[in-house]
Parts: C-alpha cells; sequence; structure tokens
C-alpha cells in the first residue's frame, strides 16, 4: 500500500504512464479503432475538416486522418521499442564487459562511445539512412547505431562503482565465474538506469523516426508515418492547418508522456529522489 501511494503521487509518473498506455493501446488496437483503411482516397470529401464521420479530417486524398494517425502509432511504437531494445542490451554488454575487465579494453570501448555520442543524433542517423537507403528495417538499425552507446556510458559508470562493493569482492573471493558475478551481483544493481533510459530513449527514437521521415528518408509513403504526414501537411498550412497540426500534436503528446514517464519512473526507483 505504500509502494502504491508513492507512485500516485508522483505526478509525472502517473500522468506519463496514462499517455504511453493510451498509445500503446491506440496502436495495439488501430485495426478496430480507426474506422477506415488509412491509405482508402475518397476525393469526393478530400481537404475536408474534422466532422463528426472524419473526426480529425481528411487529406488532399480523402485519407481519414484519424486512420492514419492509428496505423502511424504501429510504426513509430514497433521502429521505437526494436531500437531501444537492441541499442539496450548491446549497450548493456558492451557497458558491462568495459567496466568490469578495465584496461585496454575500457579504453577502447570508450573511445568508441564517445565518437559515437560526439555526433547530434539526427545528423549521425540521416547519414546512415542516407546510406542504407530507406524503409523501417534501416532505421531501426540506423537508431540503434546511435543509441547503444549511451546504454554502454551509464552501465559502465555504474559497474565501475559496483564491483568495488564488499559483496562482489567476497564472491570472487570464494571462487564465483566471472559471468556469475557480472550478471548475479553486477548486473542486478545496474538495471534500473537502463530501465529508466531506455523509457526517455523510447520518447527519443520516436522523435527521431519521425524528424526522417519528415525529411524524406524514413518509412516511405503510402505507409502513414506522422513525420511524412506532417511534412505533406506543410504545402496546405495556410488553408488546412489540421493536416499538420495533428501530426505534430501525437508526437508532441507522446514525446512527452514518455518523458514524464522516465522521469518519474527515475525518482520511484532511485532512493535519494523525491516523490513529486
Amino acid at each position: 500500500m505504500k509502494a502504491a501511494r508513492r507512485i500516485l503521487r508522483n505526478r509525472s509518473l502517473v500522468i506519463g504512464g496514462v499517455i504511453v498506455a493510451g498509445m500503446f493501446l491506440i496502436a495495439a488496437f488501430a485495426p478496430w479503432i480507426a474506422g477506415y483503411n488509412p491509405n482508402a482516397m475518397d476525393m469526393g470529401h478530400r481537404l475536408e475538416g474534422p466532422t463528426g464521420i472524419h473526426w480529425l479530417g481528411t487529406d488532399n486524398f480523402g485519407r481519414d486522418l484519424w486512420a492514419r494517425m492509428a496505423y502511424g502509432s504501429r510504426i513509430s511504437v514497433l521502429i521505437a521499442l526494436v531500437s531501444v531494445a537492441v541499442s539496450a542490451a548491446l549497450g548493456t554488454a558492451v557497458g558491462l564487459c568495459a567496466g568490469y575487465f578495465g584496461g585496454t579494453l575500457d579504453l577502447l570501448v570508450m573511445r568508441v562511445v564517445d565518437l559515437v555520442l560526439g555526433f547530434p543524433i539526427i545528423i549521425l542517423s540521416l547519414g546512415l539512412v542516407a546510406a542504407l537507403g530507406p524503409g523501417p528495417i534501416n532505421v531501426a538499425i540506423a537508431l540503434i547505431f546511435v543509441f547503444w552507446g549511451q546504454y554502454a556510458r551509464v552501465v559502465r559508470a555504474v559497474v565501475l562503482a559496483e564491483k568495488q562493493v564488499s559483496y562482489v569482492e567476497a564472491a570472487r573471493a570464494i571462487g564465483a565465474s566471472t559471468p556469475r558475478i557480472l550478471f548475479h551481483h553486477v548486473f542486478r544493481n545496474s538495471w534500473a538506469p537502463v530501465l529508466v533510459l531506455a523509457t526517455l530513449g523510447m520518447g527519443t527514437a520516436i522523435l527521431s523516426e519521425s524528424a526522417l521521415s519528415f525529411l524524406g528518408f524514413g518509412v516511405q509513403p503510402p505507409a502513414p508515418t506522422w513525420g511524412w504526414t506532417l511534412s505533406y501537411g506543410i504545402r496546405f498550412l495556410r488553408d488546412d492547418p489540421w493536416l499538420s497540426t495533428v501530426p505534430g500534436l501525437a508526437i508532441m503528446i507522446t514525446v512527452l508522456g514518455y518523458n514524464l514517464f522516465g522521469d518519474g519512473l527515475r525518482n520511484i526507483l532511485d532512493p535519494r529522489g523525491v516523490s513529486r
């Protein structure tokens, strides 16, 4: 009960959790709640504003904007989940080894991490997608390459502190194997910052995927991506502003939700944090 009250008092966690859960539900049940095929054209109702039939209006081809936003959430969430999960697993493994073994391995790994993190996320991911070609798989690969260094650096910092504590020294003294020490002792105290970083990383990944689609290097049309819909709607911004406003709000609310949830999660998992 005490833990539940602490969670409910954390406004960032509750509000962010509601937004994140809502977006997951929309993505999961898009075929049942969209009401229309996202690529079905109806030229007789093109560029209509929000109505009782088309909640968020239609685009210049008469496609229902609500249906395109619902299906677009599936693309954004799936790419973000894959890129964050793989980059977190890869970065955690690299950070564990670099922090625990130290020496030349640590030096080489951290110089590579410094090199990766030295580039702005959007510039590096844009260059990678331009080299690999557009498409959801290549976008995910590019984001994995961009994000893994963040996890490696965070985990390494935790491992450097954890490997000096008494229970790790005791496990080493009684002959425990290196894998057992790493995963049974060290990693068990490293997962919390990784979880928080992954939550925040979901918002960054969705924003990055939308930016790549906006620039024409992400998932290609007619796929109903948020970034491409936002980019195309700019052409009609003066007379039909909802075409860009709707996907822009979808991106903003989703990223805000993950940021709030990650911030609240950090306060809950950090014993020194103060609930809000």
